[in-house]
């Protein structure tokens, strides 16, 4: 009991010295916020491996993930001094639906916890299913999990979460340009297919979610973490009944265009909000 007692008053402790410091210096205050974000995603997590095995009891896992996430947002963002402000959030209750968004940090998984449907999972990484607590967590509560070096499996994942669209209603959420951008402007990777695929396959519309380049909050080469606020923009949904794969490519372009083109406006209107402070 004195050893669990010591192993959660060390990152406590050492978190508490680092905000003194970043009172300060600005490295400070990227340590303190960042070793904060890890200690609340590692405790949420452990409460989302109880509440998935809670909810599966009784027949309700397919908001594991909902509530998991919006624990962790209402943790984190007071300690991290985080706001997310959501344009057109009626959208997010379409369902079921394929959610795509930009991907820009590890700070997306807070701007989930705000933004995330319920009766929706993620896709992930295989390799994050063998991480202690969250992979946990993320396997019991439904994750689609990717193993992008093995096409079988991949396709495998697709067709059950195929499966869970069309059977249960529930909705997946992905990142369509497949891993961090680490952007200082708003910008867009090449978004890759599977998501359309998807889509396009269980006849059910595509929600695009834009979310404001922040790299004036967090930018990790220059050590910076500061507070703010972020704006979010949920677009219309995009209906996908009567396509093909045929359409896969110009669907794509289109989405992406779209969300590209959006990103720019909301990054501009948080840039003039930052300005004007």
């Amino acid at each position: 009991m004195v050893n669990l007692l010591l192993v959660l008053l060390f990152p406590i402790g050492i978190i508490m010295a680092l905000t003194i410091l970043g009172r300060f210096f600005k490295t400070g205050r990227f340590y303190a916020r960042i070793l904060s974000c890890y200690f609340l995603l590692v405790t949420c997590a452990a409460y989302g491996v109880l509440a998935s095995v809670a909810l599966r009891l009784v027949g309700k896992v397919s908001i594991a993930q909902w509530t998991t996430a919006r624990a962790f947002k209402n943790l984190a963002c007071p300690v991290i001094g985080l706001e997310f402000r959501v344009e057109n959030e009626g959208a997010l209750g379409t369902r079921p639906a394929v959610f795509v968004s930009n991907h820009q940090s590890e700070l997306d998984i807070v701007f989930l916890g705000r933004v995330f449907p319920k009766h929706c999972s993620v896709t992930a990484k295989r390799s994050l299913k063998y991480i202690p607590f969250l992979g946990w967590f993320m396997a019991l509560s439904g994750t689609v999990f990717i193993d992008r070096t093995n096409r079988k499996s991949a396709i495998a994942a697709f067709d059950s979460a195929i499966r869970e669209i069309k059977g249960n209603k529930q909705s997946v959420w992905i990142f369509p340009e497949g891993t961090r951008s680490y952007f200082s402007k708003p910008e867009l990777l090449p978004f890759k297919k599977g998501a359309f695929h998807l889509a396009i396959q269980a006849g059910v519309p595509i929600v695009p979610v834009v979310v404001a380049n922040y790299s004036h909050i967090l930018h990790l080469q220059e050590r910076t973490f500061e507070p703010g606020v972020i704006n979010v923009k949920v677009l219309d949904p995009i209906d996908t009944k009567g396509l093909t794969t045929d359409d896969v490519d110009a669907l794509v372009l289109s989405t992406r265009e779209d969300m590209l083109k959006e990103l720019k406006l909301v990054s501009a209107t948080s840039a003039k909000a930052e300005k004007s402070q």
